[in-house]
């Protein structure tokens, strides 16, 4: 999914001779912190209600405010999880989707990127969630493809989570299954770590207790 396909219509861009006070009325009414300005039809930045507020003068053109107005943007081509990615890092609830020549075509806001992707077919189709914990120099995604396929499964998704203070990471896999008890017991029987798994099979960790007693007394 590229960034082009997120836009929603529903967010406009700002003029840049909009005020400050129309600018705090679109987020109040779109449920943002910030809003994309143009010029004609050229990007020229992203205002957030906190620049507004700090000024205190919002009956004033956004030209005339003394903003710097911050620049980040996705091109149409770039992937969804680009879109994802700079809004987390600069903690923006909507970002503007521009061409090469920078002219504005639409915005994404937070809410709107949720909406698609919960349309995806790894979040709307019924199944189970695998989280794997392993060392990420024995992540091996061939392996755990083996191992859920070996058991006439598909992964629709996986997702890695890393943690800079740890070697660790965590992977969780999206299952077409929601009857994961015989995925779980191969992923034991290799001596997988599962921190959890979400599914309606009744599958407990109980049973995990019991199989690694079953395979003790097996080894003995």
């Amino acid at each position: 999914m590229t960034s082009k396909e997120l836009i929603t219509e529903e967010v406009p861009p700002l003029k840049i001779t909009d005020s400050g006070s129309k600018a705090l009325r679109w987020m109040d009414e779109f449920k943002v912190s910030h809003l994309p300005v143009i010029k004609g039809k050229t990007f020229v930045g992203i205002i957030s209600d906190t620049d507004i507020f700090d000024l205190n003068t919002p009956d004033e053109e956004i030209s005339k405010l003394r903003i710097p107005l911050v620049r980040p943007f996705i091109t149409e081509e770039q992937h969804a999880f680009d879109v994802l990615k700079i809004m987390w890092e600069l903690n923006l609830t909507a970002v503007a989707i521009v061409d090469v020549d920078y002219t504005f075509l639409g915005t994404v806001t937070y809410k709107s990127f949720m909406e698609k992707f919960a349309g995806l077919s790894a979040i709307r189709d019924p199944g189970g969630i695998i989280i794997l914990e392993m060392a990420s120099n024995n992540y091996s995604l061939t392996q755990i493809s083996q191992i859920v396929e070996g058991n006439d499964a598909k992964i629709l998704a996986c997702y890695l989570t890393t943690n800079p203070d740890s070697t660790l990471v965590e992977v969780t896999l999206k299952i077409n299954k929601e009857d994961l008890g015989p995925i779980l017991q191969t992923f034991f029987r290799y001596n997988y770590t599962v921190k959890a798994s979400f599914h309606q099979s009744g599958y407990s960790e109980d049973m995990k207790e019991r199989f690694d007693q079953l395979m003790h007394y097996i080894n003995i």
